[in-house]
């Protein structure tokens, strides 16, 4: 998560004359791009990933340069897990980057094709968003997703990362640049925004960026609502939950529940609340409490929790949180609908799950739940965008209406109507003279 914003006013300033030139660079950039062919695109990220490989030792000296800033300041542990990229772990980002490569091509797809009249035909067909403005915590391996899936979907994308991750961030934009710059696409396609000030700049710059993305806290996303009349693409708190239901695998749960919550508890589909069913929770709580804490995980229950073991006291601030960490709040529930309310009440919609082996309380659950991603009887950390088979992802979205949940290449396209005629003219219509046939054409 990003530093939370100050709840103090704060003034947004009007984007520098500096910004409005580099996005509008950007802008005419995109245009390029969204004309250019599937092949054309395709071959644009591929060598993106082929510029990040040589790049590598490059990026890695950049992100060691980050790390060393962050212990100097004190950086959290949770962010600094997220900051930290190795060799394994960009070589993971490539390889996402190159899956990007081969998706589909979103973009040309024809959703709706109907003869209107005889020689008047509408179409429905997928176009590019136009230019994207993200804004994201120290992870800057969120460079190479985001820059990949908005190449390959036609857009552009002004990026803004954490100052904690301000090396890498310019290391691996470099080499991005670098490899558009052996394709068809515009490098300017590309931007990296690196202050404060540019950052509140961006969100006035509707008429030249499409849409936000801000990946980090509740705060930040209200801000940015608050603030722009571009339209917002939130990625809320991830407080995720693991309902143990009374009739349940205790042994496959305790695996899902090690896995959800030490897998990379800094991630936001990591589980920080654990909902038992009173029932099944004597038997879950003697299995877990030794395997939780040889896996370093400490646990906060309320007094039923407490009175089956668990030693440490929560909180109702504790059902609020998103730790980040290994630490896990644990609740003792009578019913499923209790666990029900307690989401509802408490979660962010972002991923929830449920271990059982009745299929009809499964049912009920996945029927239940308002979250972008609702599970049963696996780990909640496989709510991800390479995980899908998106490749990558520019975030999770936890709004209601779409695109919802991990957005990869399809949430970052739109559409339009495409009508084709031969001196039509709604006067016709209006007078009886011609009357519509409204007949579907095959796709």
């Amino acid at each position: 998560m990003m530093r939370p914003v100050p709840a103090a006013p704060v003034s947004v300033p009007d984007p520098t004359p500096d910004l409005l030139q580099r996005a509008a660079a950007v802008r005419r950039a995109a245009m390029g791009l969204g004309r250019l062919s599937d092949a054309e695109r395709r071959q644009a990220v591929e060598a993106m990933a082929a510029a990040l490989e040589a790049a590598a030792d490059q990026i890695l000296a950049a992100n060691q340069a980050d790390l060393e800033a962050a212990a100097a300041d004190g950086l959290a542990p949770a962010l600094v897990a997220r900051l930290k990229l190795d060799a394994a772990k960009l070589a993971g980002g490539i390889e996402g980057v190159r899956q990007v490569a081969q998706l589909p091509d979103p973009l040309g797809v024809r959703q709706l094709h109907r003869e209107l009249d005889q020689g008047l035909m509408l179409e429905r067909v997928s176009v590019p968003l136009g230019v994207l403005g993200v804004i994201f915590e120290a992870r800057p391996d969120a460079v190479m997703q985001i820059a990949s899936l908005a190449i390959r979907s036609g857009n552009g994308a002004m990026l803004k990362g954490g100052r904690e991750a301000s090396h890498s961030c310019a290391a691996i934009l470099e080499a991005l640049r670098a490899g558009l710059a052996t394709s068809a696409v515009d490098p300017a396609a590309l931007e990296l925004l690196t202050s404060r000030e540019e950052s509140l700049g961006l969100l006035k710059l509707d008429g030249l960026v499409d849409l936000i993305i801000p990946r980090g806290s509740n705060d930040l996303v209200r801000f940015i609502q608050d603030n722009t009349r571009i339209p917002v693409l939130g990625h809320a708190d991830g407080i995720c939950h693991l309902v143990v239901d009374r009739e349940v695998d205790i042994d496959q749960a305790l695996r899902i529940a090690i896995d959800a919550k030490t897998q990379y508890p800094a991630a936001c589909n990591a589980i920080e609340t654990l909902l038992l069913h009173r029932d099944a929770a004597p038997a879950f709580l003697a299995a877990a409490l030794p395997a939780m804490a040889a896996a370093g995980v400490s646990l906060r229950g309320d007094a039923a929790a407490q009175a089956l073991g668990v030693s440490e006291a929560a909180s109702d601030d504790d059902w609020r949180s998103e730790y980040s960490d290994l630490v896990l709040a644990v609740r003792v529930v009578d019913s499923l609908e209790q666990a029900l309310d307690h989401i509802s009440r408490y979660g962010s919609r972002h991923t929830d799950a449920i271990c059982t082996t009745n299929a009809s309380t499964a049912e009920t659950f996945l029927r239940s739940v308002d979250s972008a991603g609702v599970y049963v009887n696996c780990s909640t950390r496989f709510a991800d965008g390479f995980r899908y088979g998106f490749g990558a992802e520019v975030g999770i979205s936890t709004q209601t209406l779409p695109p919802r949940g991990p957005v990869g290449l399809e949430g970052l396209v739109t559409y339009r109507y495409w009508m084709r005629g031969d001196g039509h003219i709604a006067a016709d219509y209006a007078s009886g003279v011609r009357s519509f046939t409204h007949r579907d054409l095959p796709l």
